[in-house]
């Protein structure tokens, strides 16, 4: 259903609730796109301890500014009236987004630095700079992105970021711009091992991040070790 400030959605959710409340993640779409592309997402993270939505824009061809704007609107949805708000501790939420829609997750950490986490996957965005970000940031590349080549967005980006947020920079050997619409064992570990680390608090995922993961699927990691619990 069409709620106010975004295009619905669906929800992903651990069906337990003995473990207490979980994180909440909004998850945004790409320029053109639907939620379906995270749809590997929803059902990865909600699988393991996070409440996600997966949500629609209001037009498919909506710049970041207005997928932030959006995903902000649909955090608030998804933690106050939703029917899963009372499975979610609003104080920890967290964005993951697809090229414009990791832009916008990048610039929504960085306006709303109560977020926990955000994680850009083959992040698109022009205008901006992420030097005041506060937000633990995984930026997701790929190695052979002509869409949002990683030299002109995600490494810029992630060099922008401060070191005191906590960051990481991970590539993906030889994929191109949609490996972030679909299911890849490195991106969807990093991704996991980040949102545990600094949704959950969860200290037993730094030994995920640092040393950093490696193998033939990795094409460069980048990081600030995790500091502090």
């Amino acid at each position: 259903a069409r709620q106010t400030g975004f295009n619905g959605g669906t929800i992903y959710y651990p069906t337990s609730t003995g473990e207490g409340t979980f994180g909440a993640v909004v998850a945004t779409p790409g320029f053109t796109e639907g939620q379906n592309v995270l749809q590997w997402a929803g059902r990865y993270l909600g699988s393991n301890g996070f409440v996600v939505m997966t949500i629609n824009t209001n037009t498919i061809l909506d710049f970041p500014p207005a997928r932030s704007a959006q995903m902000r609107a649909a955090t608030t949805w998804l933690t106050t009236s939703s029917p899963v708000a009372g499975r979610i501790d609003r104080n920890r939420t967290a964005f993951i987004g697809h090229s414009m829609g990791g832009g916008g997750s990048l610039q929504t950490g960085r306006d709303v630095p109560d977020t926990e986490a955000v994680v850009g996957l083959q992040p698109w965005h022009v205008g901006q700079n992420f030097s005041t970000m506060q937000v633990p940031s995984l930026i997701v590349a790929a190695q052979s992105d002509r869409i949002a080549p990683k030299n002109q967005y995600a490494k810029p980006f992630y060099n922008q970021i401060p070191a005191s947020a906590e960051k990481a920079y991970l590539e993906i050997a030889g994929a191109g711009h949609f490996v972030g619409t679909t299911f890849n064992a490195a991106q969807a570990r990093s991704t996991l091992s980040w949102l545990k680390r600094y949704v959950d608090a969860d200290i037993r995922y730094d030994q995920f991040l640092c040393p950093p993961p490696s193998g033939a699927g990795i094409a460069e990691y980048l990081h600030t070790c995790p500091t502090g619990s």
